[in-house]
């Protein structure tokens, strides 16, 4: 695998206001004093001393993840995307994110963000049914989200909404309609996800004692046969599983350079990335609680221990695990090493889970259904 020179950073915002009941993510309750600016302090300075791995590298790409990245102080996040501009040569159509959620407070900021060179929102509607909010323990209700969404549509060149489905009880006609409503909002980017149980999580315990019942296997499949017709027809390519975009303008770059295999530093509590230094993909994980990444930052200059060094084998796996879940596939010169036989993928292709590509490994819309299994068939 080449080196790739493109570039992305995610920076993690690990505070949120309400801890959902369906994340399992590397959250905390937002917190007041000194620690949030200590934080960002140390997340441009670990940007900094990750200049230094990385070299000199196109930047296409910055997300500011979380957690509740609107909460911060928009002008924190006019700094890290400043120091990140000024280590990294920015691509001239950078593609800057900023996830958020869809309360009013929040909102009110989406000028300040947009000022602080944020060019794209992504909104976290998750539903525009205020029972269904209530059972996603969010702290905003149909109104507010509809409000949010038309201030960000206003304030940036650029809208995502997420939402999600295969909630307890939901049928396919009410899904539809919910859909078709968040449609109207005017997003370009759809992001639409399955909702998954995680055993860490609020929801993971909820089940445990019989609380409710998620959707069985057959349901989930049915709403999401209905979340790709819904969205083929308002003109959304379903570049990925789980995302949806209005022409390939649309998509997101940041996402993209995950699932094809570039680089990316990640930098903030828990964060991840993947840099290739030596010949070799390195894996960096930061420290996950925030005063022990201020810490680390503090004392070695970048959050996170020792780079692990991937196998070849290992980063070939990761690369078919990430690229089978975009339409555009993985290159098989790119999981060389893994020695497919090819009479498993004549298999695989006769059984219609992948399409007839001689170059590059490609799942059909019934492979995406089955993503985990056709992973796994590939990849050992």
């Amino acid at each position: 695998m080449t080196t790739p020179a493109k570039l992305g950073v995610y920076i993690h915002w690990p505070y949120c206001a309400r801890i959902c009941p369906y994340c399992d993510f590397n959250v905390f309750k937002d917190r007041k004093g000194d620690e949030p600016a200590a934080l960002a302090r140390a997340i441009v300075a670990d940007l900094e001393a990750q200049a230094a791995l990385t070299g000199p590298r196109d930047l296409v790409s910055i997300f500011l993840g979380g957690g509740t990245p609107s909460l911060m102080d928009p002008a924190w996040a006019g700094e890290m995307i400043a120091a990140a501009k000024r280590l990294w040569t920015p691509a001239a159509d950078l593609e800057v994110t900023l996830e958020a959620n869809p309360t009013d407070a929040e909102a009110a900021r989406f000028a300040a963000f947009a000022e602080a060179g944020v060019n794209r929102l992504s909104l976290g509607l998750q539903s525009l049914d205020d029972a269904a909010l209530r059972f996603l323990g969010r702290n905003h209700d149909a109104a507010t989200a509809i409000r949010a969404a038309e201030a960000a549509a206003r304030a940036f060149p650029r809208l995502s909404i997420d939402m999600i489905y295969a909630r307890p009880g939901q049928t396919p006609g009410v899904w539809a309609g919910e859909l078709r409503a968040a449609i109207d909002l005017g997003a370009e980017h759809v992001s639409p996800y399955q909702l998954t149980i995680e055993a860490g999580a609020a929801f993971g315990r909820a089940v445990r004692r019989g609380l409710f019942t998620p959707p069985d296997a057959d349901a989930g499949a049915e709403l999401f046969d209905t979340t790709q017709r819904v969205l083929e027809a308002a003109g959304f390519d379903a570049y990925e599983v789980s995302n949806h975009a209005r022409g390939e303008a649309a998509r997101s770059r940041h996402n993209l350079i995950y699932w094809r295999g570039c680089d990316y530093v990640g930098a903030g509590p828990g964060a991840h990335g993947r840099i290739t230094a030596g010949g070799a993909r390195q894996a960096t994980q930061a420290a996950a609680r925030p005063a022990d990444y201020i810490v680390r930052v503090a004392e070695t200059g970048v959050g996170f221990p020792t780079p692990e060094a991937l196998s070849p084998r290992e980063a070939a796996q990761e690369r078919l695990l990430s690229g089978l879940r975009i339409t555009d596939g993985v290159p098989l010169s790119d999981v060389a090493v893994l020695q497919i036989a090819p009479e498993r993928i004549d298999e695989l292709v006769r059984l219609g889970l992948l399409a007839d590509d001689p170059q590059r490994l490609r799942a059909t819309s019934a492979g995406r259904l089955v993503l985990d299994r056709l992973t796994s068939e590939l990849a050992t």
